[in-house]
């Protein structure tokens, strides 16, 4: 078996034409049954790299995966796709387990996943070995380190893998390890002289963005206004914020739920199977939901607060766009979230494990306070070169500019050291700007000499300002006295001695770019009536299957389907991500919707798609219409309706010609064609025949003789 196979396979099974970058590489690795490890980022196909090879080769594919939900959703999508899967877990009574047990014996399993408990549970081995076990994949590789962030005890005793079945090659596979992670699975795993592959951890339909972290519900809803129905997850740092956040949104109508490991394993099950089944639109959680959900139409991810690390936070962002469809990253941050994150840290761990930790979350908060790309950014965190902006994130939107901020510096100096070094930044920017609030008042800020001296400053500008000043050593922060802001021996430069201050000024919007920008927004996103339309139909199909609406067809695939409106055979398997069985079980079904959708359009009168009248003619005549009849409905030209009869019969749809062209006629047609060697013009077939056919069935006659002759 070679990658010819594979390919076939690929088409077959998952519709698509070709592999994405690296996968091919890494397929033919494996099919060579070498060990292979593979670092790739989440929705660059992963699963492909391990499932493609399993079909081709001869036996039983055998894959480990930590998280029973994802199992169950994976192996749902391979039904569908026409590949028998199974798996075994804890989820599962005796009876079903054996049922299983015994497909596997009988050969009629391509693949099966089971989880790290149920593999090294007792005699579990000596059932695999009665097996032909042409592959073990193990997914979230990265669980079997101790330096990685979710780290398994049982993944440790993988190991076994390769000693109790040294010819079955093993393929190990992450979206997240860093090089310490990365050498614990090489080791701890016994892989033979393995291959390593590392895709580019870039994901460039996510558009990253950062915002301040004052006023987040009110961004939020902006955020969300402007992306109706499109599924989301805002992720928090509390249980209580989840619980918070999702009342709020619902208050103001949003179809929301929560999620945290606070709720019984029952609630927990329920609130995700509702968000994969598209019943809720915007999950409010911790980190403790998404890493089990392979939910490919997730749209936007939120952090309402800074994550721990730039591997979670690459992680989560990564739970949006796995489909390869437009996506958004939007993070909040405030320096409230840094204290209170420092505290978790330095609360809970032993001394190295908190350097450790300390420092990956000043590299999140680098990222977070970063002036220049942010993909270049994230890129360099996991070792991979960017040379170019990315032009898909807020910073390539709004490139700030530098200028001399001296008395930007000196003013919120002074201030710190007028409130005696004791306030966080917050409480510094409401001095600057004239904030009369109660804490201000009680204290007597408001008589303090640099009250007020910044009112012509946004907020946020003020914040932006602290946060620079602090990286350039102007400022510090004593996160054991609540963040409270410290001058240093640079800041007496400032103030006292002359110092110059370069800052980065963020250039607001004019409102007529923030128009373009929405614009353009909305055209990459192109969500047309057609694409909702199919989105009920989608939703409808799977209620009926009981399956999440993605594993019909991805968001990707339906975009796809909204912008060629395939409406015949051919067309819709050229469509990426339809495979052979998913045609046979939903085409016609969507072909149908699209045809009805477009005899709607036409009835009420709207804008017509552009390329899709005749298929609305083919519509109603299917409903039994007259071509008169179409003519008088369509307010057309009978000889229009003819000629999109003509084309329809050209193109392969289901439409009878008898009715209105004779075999005799057709036979005088096809003899001028041959005369005149025409098959698009009418006049010269037209005046050869002394009009005796007239040019209505020559237009016939002409997309007859083309069918049956292969001429486009």
């Amino acid at each position: 078996m070679g990658i010819r196979e594979a390919r076939e396979a690929l088409k077959l099974y998952f519709g698509y034409d070709q592999f994405r970058p690296g996968q091919e590489d890494i397929i033919t690795n494996v099919l060579e049954k070498r060990d292979t490890v593979v670092l790739m980022p989440t929705g660059g196909g992963k699963s492909v790299c391990y499932q493609v090879p399993g079909l081709v080769m001869p036996g039983l594919s055998v894959v480990v995966s930590p998280l029973i939900a994802l199992m169950k959703d994976q192996v749902e999508a391979l039904l569908g796709n026409g590949v028998n899967a199974g798996y075994l877990n804890s989820s599962q009574s005796a009876k079903e387990q054996q049922l299983i047990e015994q497909q596997c014996f009988d050969g009629r399993l391509k693949m099966l996943y089971v989880s790290p408990e149920k593999l090294l549970s007792s005699g579990f081995f000596s059932f695999l070995k009665r097996l032909q076990i042409n592959l073990f994949a193990i997914d979230e590789a990265h669980c079997i380190s101790a330096w990685g962030h979710d780290f398994r005890p049982e993944y440790l005793q993988l190991k076994n893998l390769k000693l109790q079945f040294p010819e079955v090659p093993i393929i190990a596979l992450t979206a997240t390890a860093d090089r310490l992670t990365q050498r614990d699975i090489l080791t701890q795993l016994y892989l033979q002289d393995p291959k390593v592959f590392i895709s580019s951890f870039d994901r460039p339909n996510i558009y990253l963005q950062v915002q301040p972290g004052q006023k987040r519900m009110e961004a939020i809803l902006d955020f969300l206004e402007e992306r109706p129905f499109k599924p989301g997850i805002i992720y928090c740092l509390s249980r209580k914020a989840t619980e918070s956040l999702a009342t709020k949104l619902k208050e103001k109508g949003y179809n929301a739920d929560f999620y945290h490991a606070g709720l019984s394993a029952r609630d927990r099950e329920r609130v995700q199977e509702r968000f994969l089944q598209d019943n809720v639109q915007i999950m409010c959680a911790t980190i403790a939901f998404g890493m089990g959900i392979d939910k490919s139409n997730v749209r936007w991810v939120i952090h309402y607060n800074l994550p721990k690390n730039m591997e979670s936070y690459y992680q989560e962002i990564g739970r949006a766009g796995r489909d390869g469809a437009s996506a958004e990253a939007l993070l909040f941050y405030s320096l409230a979230d840094v204290m209170t994150l420092r505290d978790i840290i330095t609360q809970g761990e032993s001394t190295k494990e908190q350097n450790l930790s300390l420092a990956k979350l000043d590299r999140m908060q680098q990222y977070a306070e970063s002036t220049s790309c942010r993909r270049k950014t994230l890129m360099h965190y996991f070792g991979e070169e960017y040379p170019t902006d990315c032009g898909n994130c807020d910073i390539c939107d709004n490139p700030p500019t530098s200028f001399n901020g001296t008395e930007h510096a000196q003013k919120i100096l002074s201030a710190v050291a007028r409130t005696k070094e004791t306030v966080a930044s917050a409480q510094v920017v409401d001095i600057l700007r004239g904030s009369r609030n109660q804490l201000t008042l009680s204290r007597g800020y408001d008589q303090l000499k640099t009250f007020g001296a910044g009112r012509d400053v946004p907020s946020q500008d003020w914040q932006r300002y602290i946060h620079q000043l602090i990286n350039q050593g102007i400022l510090e922060v004593a996160y054991d006295e609540h963040g409270a802001l410290k001058l240093t021996n640079s800041s007496q430069d400032v103030l006292f001695k002359g110092r110059k201050v370069e800052l980065v000024k963020f250039q607001q919007l004019s409102p007529k770019e923030e128009k373009e920008k929405k614009q353009k927004k909305t055209r990459s996103g192109v969500e047309t009536a057609l694409f909702e339309h199919l989105r009920q139909l989608r939703k409808q199909l799977a209620n009926e299957r009981n399956i999440p609406p993605y594993v019909v067809f991805t968001d990707s695939t339906l975009q796809e389907i909204a912008e060629q409106r395939p409406t015949n055979r051919p067309a819709f398997l050229a469509i990426s991500g339809v495979a052979q069985a998913k045609y046979e079980q939903y085409g016609e079904i969507f072909i149908n919707s699209i045809l009805t959708f477009l005899a709607q359009q036409a009835d009420q009168n709207q804008a017509r798609l552009k390329g899709t009248t005749h298929l609305v003619t083919y519509e109603l005549l299917r409903q039994g219409k007259t071509p008169e009849e179409i003519s008088e409905q369509r307010q057309v030209q009978i000889n229009t309706v003819y000629s999109h009869i003509a084309t329809l019969y050209q193109q392969g749809y289901d439409v009878d010609l008898k009715p209105y062209l004779s075999d005799w006629e057709y036979s005088r047609v096809k003899e001028g064609i041959l005369r005149t060697n025409q098959t698009a013009a009418m006049k010269p077939i037209f005046e050869y025949l002394e009009g005796e056919i007239d040019y209505l069935k020559i237009r016939l006659g002409i997309g007859r003789y083309n069918r049956e002759n292969n001429i486009a």
